[in-house]
């Protein structure tokens, strides 16, 4: 009985350990597809798209200029009269917990493609305490952002109706070096922004 005992004891230790020394990952949003191989089955998960819009120093930026990092994304205009203001603040206190890790980066997408030009969206940065190119503010057509919202989930519309003309949701996306999104975080709820900010080493623990 005894020896029954201590096997029991030791097998529920090595249980223990063995799921305290697994890492935890996060989820893949969006749609998936399995496919075949020549190697078996694969598992295709929803990514982002390739793009190429013009960033605050009006220099082109594309998503290969992404290719090795994770980054955070939201959707935002400067003129905003609602939501905004409290996103891009909340952003900025994500920004600086990792301001200056090379391994991370920012992309504000401007839906206002009528008015937020590179030169607007630099005054902006600059006034928001953003320097260097670490966090992107992007402007592009209505195609092209618009086209971009769809593939992050994220809904944007232009209404001439809303509060400043345009209708969007304010999540923060987290998206890893595939383009593939491990994460939604409603910008305007500071403890979504915690977790946010929780979760970013855990998705950079998988690249180790």
């Amino acid at each position: 009985m005894r020896v029954r005992s201590l096997l029991f004891t030791l097998s529920v230790f090595i249980l223990i350990m063995s799921c305290q020394t697994e890492k935890e990952k996060l989820p893949i949003y969006g749609e998936r597809e399995a496919v075949e191989t020549e190697n078996g089955t694969d598992t295709l998960y929803h990514t982002i798209g390739s793009f190429e819009l013009l960033n605050q120093d009006s220099a082109t930026v594309s998503d290969k200029d992404f290719d090795d990092k994770i980054y955070i994304a939201d959707f935002f205009f400067t003129n905003c009269p609602t939501i905004c203001p409290t996103t891009q603040r909340n952003l900025l206190s994500v920004y600086k917990e990792f301001k200056n890790d090379d391994r991370i980066a920012f992309l504000s997408h401007s839906v206002d493609f009528k008015y937020d030009s590179p030169s607007v969206l630099k005054a902006y940065a600059k006034n928001l305490g953003v320097e260097g190119t670490q966090w992107q503010f992007l402007s592009g057509t209505k195609s092209e952002i618009y086209g971009l919202s769809d593939d992050y989930l994220v809904f944007v519309e232009e209404d001439e109706n809303a509060p400043g003309g345009y209708e969007h949701q304010g999540y923060f996306v987290l998206v890893d070096k595939e383009k593939r999104i491990r994460g939604a975080y409603d910008g305007t709820d500071m403890l979504q922004v915690k977790k946010l900010i929780k979760d970013i080493p855990l998705l950079l623990d998988e690249y180790k």
